[in-house]
């Protein structure tokens, strides 16, 4: 250690040591101490909007009229309306903003800390230009992926326990995050796709979903009677309360949907809760298929040299 140095140590004055420290010292502590209370405040007025956001959310949700009864309720879930669902997606842009904000009073706190200590900035940003500039051409991809998550969140366009369609694969949403979406197929086989990829999504479990069954009668049957025993299978079904939170109204016949040889095909629509057609249409045709044998409803016979008449 030079002597100069531990000279002006032993001689150093406590006036020379606060004229030392409030300096470029002071301006350093106090810089410091700002960025702490900056981050502070920062944090505190985020976490202070989410906490209002979701009680309104919840308020508006529990005064919100038309939410009642098995269309509403199955609405409201499906919709993405759910306070569960909004909390996540609420939470999760709390975390964005909160780990955003923290970077930027970082950075600005260290900037400034430098420049007062006499360190030129200048060679140090000029150098940062250029390395952001090659760092974006290089990660331009992972920046698109990035900002498209955020979107997707923000819009909510599918959510965990979702079933959509991505374009690459169908599946049962397991996580989102701002780089990947993960899925599951109906193989088991996970999915990773890069948000930045999906050019469009489909959503399967928002709004409702419509079964459609096709119920294939004689040629030689009474239309009309045929039809009416439909309606009745359909009004019994809407009825049932097994089957209250699945349908969403009453299914409706259209009518006769083809005419092929000796077979009729009689179509049904039903609304339905999402992801719920397939097990409705299968109810459907059993349903049909009992009261066809009832009523003596014969189904078109096929054989390999055209139509049998319509007769067994």
């Amino acid at each position: 250690m030079p002597e100069s140095f531990l000279h002006s140590l032993v001689t150093l004055t406590p006036e020379g040591v606060w004229h030392w420290f409030r300096g470029a010292p002071l301006q350093v502590v106090v810089t410091i101490l700002a960025g702490v209370v900056l981050r502070w405040l920062a944090l505190r007025s985020i976490k202070r909007v989410v906490r209002i956001t979701l009680a309104k959310s919840d308020a508006r949700r529990s005064h919100e009229p038309g939410r009642v009864g098995r269309a509403g309720n199955a609405l409201a879930a499906a919709a993405g309306i759910d306070r569960e669902r909004h909390r996540q997606r609420t939470l999760t842009m709390s975390s964005l903003l909160r780990s955003s904000a923290t970077f930027v009073i970082a950075l600005v706190t260290i900037l400034t800390v430098m420049s007062a200590v006499g360190l030129d900035l200048a060679p140090l940003l000029a150098t940062a230009g250029v390395g952001g500039v090659a760092l974006g051409f290089g990660a331009q991809s992972l920046v698109k992926d990035f900002l498209s998550g955020i979107f997707m969140i923000l819009e909510d366009q599918y959510g965990v326990g979702d079933v959509v369609d991505t374009g690459e694969a169908i599946g049962t949403v397991e996580e989102v995050s701002l780089r990947v979406t993960r899925l599951r197929d109906g193989s088991g086989v996970v999915w990773y796709i890069r948000n930045g990829e999906i050019i469009r999504i489909g959503n399967k479990s928002q709004g409702w979903s419509t079964a459609i069954v096709d119920l294939p009668v004689s040629y030689a049957e009474n239309i009309e009677r045929a039809v009416a025993v439909i309606r009745t299978v359909m009004k019994e079904l809407d009825e049932d309360p097994a089957f209250a939170d699945l349908l969403l109204e009453e299914p409706n016949v259209v009518g006769v949907e083809s005419i092929t040889g000796n077979v009729v095909t009689i179509r049904v629509i039903a609304k339905t809760a999402p992801e719920q057609q397939y097990g409705v249409s299968r109810e459907i045709r059993e349903r049909v298929k009992t009261a066809f044998d009832e009523h003596g409803i014969k189904a078109p016979v096929m054989t390999p040299f055209g139509p049998a008449g319509g007769t067994p």
